[in-house]
């Protein structure tokens, strides 16, 4: 499985743009050999490399396995967004306060929907993920201030 960005390559730099230091609306992401048996997809943007542990920038879940793109700024119908460790739900783009910064935009194919609220952190998204999870795909983004 794969998810791929028009804005930057795997492991290439993230544009300023989609950080908090331009417009801090999400790239446009695409997603591409999906397993056929799919129920849903889920996203998580992570940073490792922040100072107090990984920083969660985005979580979705329930996107259709039916959807190949999410253009830069939007959100299709139906799915789902939890709450970051900005504290809110939705995208909050890279921020590093000191150094170039990994962001890993990490697609799970998943064999199952999932209902949870939105206050939904990560930690229990992927409680709710184990055992479910029929593929993978990566893409790694670099961010300096």
């Amino acid at each position: 499985m794969k998810i791929e960005s028009t804005a930057f390559g795997h492991e290439g730099k993230i544009p300023s743009q989609y950080t908090c230091d331009g417009e801090n609306i999400h790239p446009p992401l695409s997603f591409s050999a999906v397993p056929s048996q799919t129920r849903s997809l889920v996203l998580v943007v992570d940073d490792p490399d922040a100072p107090s542990g990984t920083w969660v920038h985005w979580i979705l879940w329930n996107i259709s396995p039916r959807i190949k793109s999410i253009g830069e700024g939007n959100i299709p119908q139906g799915v789902a967004e939890g709450t970051t460790s900005f504290g809110a739900t939705g995208y909050g783009g890279p921020c590093p306060p000191d150094g170039e910064h990994r962001y890993f935009f990490k697609l799970y194919a998943l064999d199952i929907e999932i209902e949870l609220p939105k206050e939904t952190t990560k930690e229990k998204l992927e409680e709710v993920m184990l055992g479910h999870v029929l593929d993978k795909g990566e893409l790694i983004g670099y961010y300096s201030r």
